[in-house]
């Protein structure tokens, strides 16, 4: 970073400007593409919308608006404010977006704007009757410093490094969770001759309801807190366990939860809702409750049930056996009529020792790889912000 210091005492020692992105910026706005149009002219060149999952790609079609460095963002809904570079690329936006393209290249970086944007943009987006917004009059009017060019291109460099390690980070743990997939598909496959042939006994294949039961226990939100209380807004997609709740009931009683005992969340069950609890609280009626029957803990890891019911074939099963369409909820009863494989315990405890090491490498936003990211994310927006942090000129 002292390079950088030393750059703007030198080039820009009174303080650095600062100027609207209407002063610097053309800005447009996207076009209506439905999902009809984009069925009906199928191609290879990326659309962009208002998402900001699959890097905000909408679906391809076969021609362009844009073929010039740019930015877009995203001007409504949830995701409004959010900003993405485009560099090298033949691409188009929905009506949902906007671009900006710098009017003189040489005076400011798009990229280092990039950069600049991710710091503020979210600041300037209304609420606006429940349905949030950034659009085009808003935006032209946000200030953005300028410091002279070199610096603009140190920060990039800085800021770049950054970027990149966290996309490798990433692409590290899209990896780990397609081998944790397979290794997991393969050990939970009993069907399969080379594992069955593990087994030190007799394989049962049986529902359910005859080895675990839903909790009939209750707990009242007086004992409940942030970290025991358990909603399904809190439990996190993709088998990622669970965040603290933002919500704490202050009265009333709620299905407990024991240590051990398996939550699925049950509305959607396509978002693959799941957490092993490690204590003791409470949830509603949206989180299923999974235990243990007393009678078969010598028989059966709740551990071993976990890794069963965190499987992809799981899920499947509840899906195809819930009810309603757009807000499909899985069925209790026809939950408990899962066939699942019980080997020995010795077989269980083997399963779950190689399974627990991907899961906590995947998982664990503690110390596995989720952690790893955020911290080199958190880094990233603490140089960010003091790299893009001037003292304004008079």
């Amino acid at each position: 970073m002292s390079n950088i210091d030393n750059l703007i005492k030198k080039l820009c020692p009174n303080g650095v400007a600062s100027q609207t992105l209407g002063e610097i910026c053309q800005i447009n706005r996207g076009r209506v593409m439905s999902k009809d149009y984009l069925r009906d002219h199928p191609g290879s060149y990326p659309v962009y919308s208002s998402q900001t999952a699959n890097e905000g790609v909408f679906g391809f079609i076969d021609s362009f608006d844009y073929d010039f460095e740019s930015i877009t963002w995203t001007t409504d809904g949830a995701n409004a404010g959010s900003v993405f570079y485009h560099c090298d690329e033949n691409f188009s936006i929905t009506n949902v977006c906007g671009l900006l393209k710098v009017i003189d290249s040489k005076q400011v970086n798009a990229k280092y704007l990039y950069y600049a944007l991710g710091q503020v943009t979210k600041r300037h987006v209304s609420a606006g009757m429940g349905n949030p917004k950034l659009m085009s009059t808003a935006m032209s009017k946000i200030r953005v410093s300028i410091p002279p060019m070199e610096v603009q291109q140190e920060i990039v460099a800085v800021l770049d490094r950054f970027t990149k390690l966290e996309a490798e980070l990433e692409a590290e743990l899209e990896a780990r969770r397609k081998q944790y997939q397979h290794y997991r598909d393969k050990l939970l496959n009993f069907d399969d001759a080379s594992v069955a042939s593990e087994s030190k006994q007799i394989l049962r294949w049986v529902p359910l309801m005859s080895i675990a039961e839903y909790s009939k226990t209750r707990i009242d939100a007086s004992e409940l807190d942030s970290d025991s209380y358990v909603g399904v807004d809190n439990l996190l997609q993709n088998c990622m366990g669970k965040a603290p709740s933002n919500y704490v009931p202050e009265t009333g009683r709620f299905t407990c939860f024991e240590r051990n005992d398996i939550l699925l969340g049950n509305i959607r069950p396509y978002l693959k809702k799941i957490w092993h609890a490690d204590r003791k609280g409470g949830t509603n009626g949206d989180v299923l409750v999974v235990r243990v029957m007393e009678e078969e803990k010598e028989n059966l890891d709740s551990r071993y049930l976990y890794h069963l019911l965190a499987n992809d074939g799981f899920f499947s099963y509840a899906m195809q056996t819930s009810k309603g369409a757009k807000m499909p909820r899985g069925s209790k009863p026809m939950i408990m009529k899962y066939e699942i494989p019980i080997p020995s315990l010795e077989d269980q405890e083997r399963i779950v020792a190689i399974l627990d090491k991907f899961d906590a490498l995947v998982n664990d936003l503690s110390s596995g790889l989720p952690a790893e990211i955020k911290a080199r994310r958190l880094q990233y927006e603490y140089y960010r912000d003091r790299l893009l942090t001037f003292r304004e000129a008079a």
